[in-house]
């Protein structure tokens, strides 16, 4: 398999949250990715940059505070302006505050320039099943 670049980590201000994007970059670095892990607090600037800079394949964020909407208003502006429109982009975790269904949450964030969203607990396997079939990758 060609080794695929990757960024992760957690986005939003203010959100501590790094155990479940150092498990999945273990994870996907196991299955034969290189991963960029840029740690917590990022805004979706850092992700694009940090993209940009790697010729990554895919942004994958991590929300746990639960503000990840609000904190990636005009995500998928940016990603056009940046010139990464194709780029692969998911986004999991805790994603808004209040009640919201698990396919509310995919819509809203599909709507915000994500391929894939996985609200609440995320299967770190079906992850990385997505992304290589995502970025046409032959499924080992």
């Amino acid at each position: 398999m060609q080794r695929r670049t990757v960024i992760i980590g957690t986005v939003g201000t203010g959100d501590p949250h790094f155990i479940a994007t150092f498990f999945l970059s273990r994870v996907l670095n196991d299955a034969g990715f290189k991963v960029v892990n840029l740690g917590c607090n990022c805004g979706a600037e850092e992700f694009i940059k940090a993209a940009i800079e790697t010729k990554a394949d895919a942004i994958l964020m991590s929300s746990l505070l639960g503000y990840a909407e609000s904190d990636l208003k005009g995500y998928k502006d940016m990603l056009q302006e940046a010139g990464l429109k194709c780029i692969v982009s998911y986004i999991g975790g805790n994603l808004s505050i209040g009640v919201r269904t698990a396919e509310e949450a995919k819509k809203r964030f599909q709507e915000l320039g994500f391929n894939r969203v996985y609200p609440g607990t995320t299967d770190f396997d079906q992850v990385v099943r997505d992304l290589k079939e995502d970025l046409k990758l032959e499924r080992v």
